[in-house]
């Protein structure tokens, strides 16, 4: 009997693809933090706010001083001495709000939710990220606050023409106030994002801004005259103010010494944030 054995030839098993290489740029790490951004709710919101607390109170203000000028009221307060400028800048205390308050949640709130741990899993050398969220809102809260303060002047210094606190784009000065005003809106969302990573709180990151920009102030001015002087330009508020006000005096500082202060402030909280982030775990 013979038998008779059959071979068959079998095709090798194809090699599983290779997966792609992916390495951590710090262009993908933006890129990642810009969706992260506009994929919340509460940016979009945030923004809106800030954007309607600068043109509203801005119209709001140059229609109220308008106003007296038509009725003949006199002027009293801060309105004797306005400006387009001025009237147009004056909601930019309400947007640094929601501004350094949107910051601070672009930072501390992945700390609430536990999601800092997947993004420094991805990102294991930390710092990237930091730099990249500040960057990120940074330019954002700069195109938001710049924009706002020119939307609002346009119209407001409509409304005021004809009268002491007309202006126009052309008059020494404007430009720069204006364009100040946005740089310090960009910078308070950065220090915001800074203090979220610092405190790693939503609470105590707003409560720590809030009374940086507005508490710090009022108790200040409670000091002795001479202190005031020497201690009040430097403080953040008021060296922020001096980036965009049109005029100044010997209790201020120019708007070079205000934006050097400033940025003097927001390099001491990126470094606390900065500091935090590398010695401590998420």
């Amino acid at each position: 009997m013979s038998t008779i054995t059959a071979t068959q030839d079998t095709e090798a098993a194809p090699a599983p693809a290779a997966r792609p290489e992916y390495r951590v740029t710090g262009l993908r790490v933006l890129r990642s933090e810009w969706a992260k951004l506009w994929s919340l709710r509460s940016t979009w919101i945030t923004l809106g706010l800030a954007l309607l607390f600068l043109v509203a109170f801005g119209l709001i203000g140059a229609a109220q001083y308008k106003s007296r000028i038509t009725s003949g009221e006199p002027m009293r307060g801060d309105f004797a001495d306005s400006t387009a400028v001025s009237l147009s800048l004056f909601g930019t205390n309400f947007a640094q709000l929601a501004l350094g308050v949107l910051g601070v949640l672009v930072t501390a709130g992945e700390y609430s939710t536990g999601m800092i741990r997947s993004t420094l899993a991805a990102v294991p050398r930390r710092l990237p990220v930091l730099w990249s969220k500040a960057t990120v809102f940074g330019i954002v809260a700069l195109v938001t606050g710049t924009a706002g303060a020119l939307v609002t002047f346009l119209f407001a210094s409509g409304i005021v023409s004809g009268t002491d606190a007309a202006m126009s784009f052309s008059d020494a000065g404007v430009v720069r106030s204006l364009l100040g005003a946005g740089l310090y809106l960009g910078l308070v969302g950065v220090i915001g994002a800074a203090l979220g990573a610092l405190l790693r709180s939503v609470a105590g990151g707003i409560s720590v801004l809030v009374g940086a920009l507005m508490l710090i102030p009022g108790l200040i001015s409670l000091l002795p005259s001479s202190w005031q002087d020497n201690i009040s330009p430097y403080l953040p508020s008021n060296a922020g103010e001096s980036m965009f006000a049109l005029t100044h005096d010997a209790t201020t500082l120019s708007p070079a010494a205000g934006l050097l202060v400033f940025l003097g402030w927001t390099a001491l909280a990126l470094a606390g944030a900065a500091y935090r982030l590398v010695r401590s775990d998420a």
